[in-house]
């Protein structure tokens, strides 16, 4: 499943990733701004200073040249040596030049040529660094401490707008659709400014759970009542039959009882397993650990009377013993299934229900299925081309919502003419003493066990 990130992380990443590209285009851009502004000023000195320099050359040979902090002047005059200039500028060719001095500082000179000699000045640029940083970057820090109040006052202004769409999306991911709570989306517990657009999406909602919640009612009202007065008729139709089965009858109206006797069981199956699959958590099918073995032998001793009068051998096949953590009642709807459509199907050999470690398989070796019928097979009401006018096309569809709903799988393989093997993984299967009281112990049980019935007698 996808993971959606929240409207409000995404603002603040948003306005994150925001503030950061501004402090990064600021400091760069203090750097560079910096940066031309030194070499520009000292060069506007220097030339200020050479030409100031020059004119008092010109009215007297032994002006003094100027000696300050920031500057610092030296000429060579024609005829002398180089004594009189430094070392390190000696050599300078007439331009710009830029250098580190004794103490480490750095520096620009501006060698130039006149009447009176070649001039070095070397100009001190730690001190205009120094007021130019200060001067740039106090405006800067200004602009860029405002750019951030706006921006900080913008993300909140937007937070105060979504906070009613932020609020909802909480509710509804707090919301239990088994025990739906209607009141809780309710339009009036939305805060006081609200857009209208959020108030048309609460509206909708608070509908929503109303008719999912008058939905849940009705399913809960229906199981309550179907288990009662769907049972009840059943119950009756059967003590009829057992009653007309202890009559002196004829041999067809034998065979009638015996048909009414397998259609009421079977429409008694058929609505206890809608009933299971109608009902959720909080409908008394309650998960408990059971051996699986035993509610197998249930089901395979219950639908042994459908193969009455053909030559079919049934068999148990019990390798292994697992135990699980579920509704018993589901698992027994489920196997059932599978059971009841293998004996259905089958007309003659055999159905052979063998339980493994994890799995539960039942092999017969009836019609069998085309791949037509196997890709369509789990369709409600789908029969195949090989069932005849026998069953109801749901069997296969009952055991594979079972199977979803309780993270189960189920297979089927089959060979047209030869016959079907479904098979019934449970993933969760747990070692049989898990389904025993913590004081009982599990007896010894043989590799395997086989019970067989031959069911070929005419009732």
């Amino acid at each position: 499943m996808a993971s959606y990130t929240s409207i409000g992380h995404r603002f603040w990443v948003m306005f994150s990733l925001w503030v950061a590209a501004i402090s990064v285009v600021t400091a760069l851009g203090v750097y560079a701004a910096a940066s031309s502004s030194r070499k520009a000023l000292a060069r506007q000195e220097l030339d200020r200073e050479a030409a100031y320099f020059t004119r008092q050359l010109a009215r007297d040979p032994d002006a003094p040249l100027p000696d300050t902090w920031l500057l610092h002047g030296y000429i060579r005059k024609p005829g002398t040596g180089a004594a009189s200039v430094p070392a390190r500028l000696a050599g300078l060719a007439p331009g710009y030049h830029q250098i580190d001095q004794p103490d480490g500082t750095p520096g620009t000179v501006l060698v130039s040529d006149t009447p009176q000699g070649r001039l070095f000045l070397l100009f001190n640029n730690d001190r205009p660094n120094s007021v130019v940083m200060l001067f740039g970057l106090i405006p800067v820090v200004l602009v860029v401490l405002i750019i951030y109040l706006a921006t900080w006052l913008t993300y909140r202004a937007s937070r105060k707008a979504l906070s009613p769409v932020i609020e909802l999306a909480k509710v509804v991911r707090r919301w239990n659709p088994d025990h739906p709570d209607p009141a809780s989306l309710a339009p009036e517990r939305l805060p006081a400014a609200t857009d209208s657009d959020v108030e048309v999406l609460v509206a909708a909602l608070y509908n929503f759970a109303n008719r999912l919640d008058a939905f849940v009612e009705r399913e809960r009202n229906f199981t309550r009542d179907a288990s009662h007065e769907l049972r009840t008729p059943l119950t009756v139709m059967k003590v009829a039959v057992d009653v007309l089965a202890d009559e002196d009858m004829s041999p067809f109206a034998q065979r009638s009882l015996a048909r009414i006797r397998r259609s009421v069981r079977d429409m008694e199956a058929l609505i206890e397993t809608f009933l299971v699959l109608a009902r959720e958590s909080d409908t008394g099918l309650r998960d408990e650990d059971f051996l699986a073995n035993d509610v197998v032998g249930s089901e395979v001793a219950r639908y042994r009377e459908l193969l009455v009068g053909k030559p079919v051998e049934m068999r148990l096949l019990e390798p292994a013993r697992f135990a699980l953590h579920a509704p018993p009642r589901v698992f027994a709807v489920m196997v059932g299934n599978l059971i009841r459509n293998a004996c259905l199907y089958t007309e003659q050999g055999s159905v052979t229900v063998e339980v493994e470690a994890d799995k539960v398989r039942v092999v017969d070796t009836g019609s069998g299925m085309s791949e037509e019928d196997l890709e369509r097979a789990f369709q409600p009401f789908y029969r195949g081309s090989r069932t005849g006018r026998s069953g109801h096309g749901i069997g296969l569809a009952i055991v594979r919502r079972i199977a979803d709903r309780y993270h189960w799988q189920v297979t089927l393989e089959s060979t047209p003419g030869k016959g079907t093997i479904a098979t019934a993984h449970f993933p969760d299967a747990r070692p049989p003493d898990a389904a025993l009281p913590p004081d009982a112990a599990l007896p010894e049980q043989p590799a395997a066990t086989e019970q067989t019935s031959d069911a070929d007698v005419e009732p």
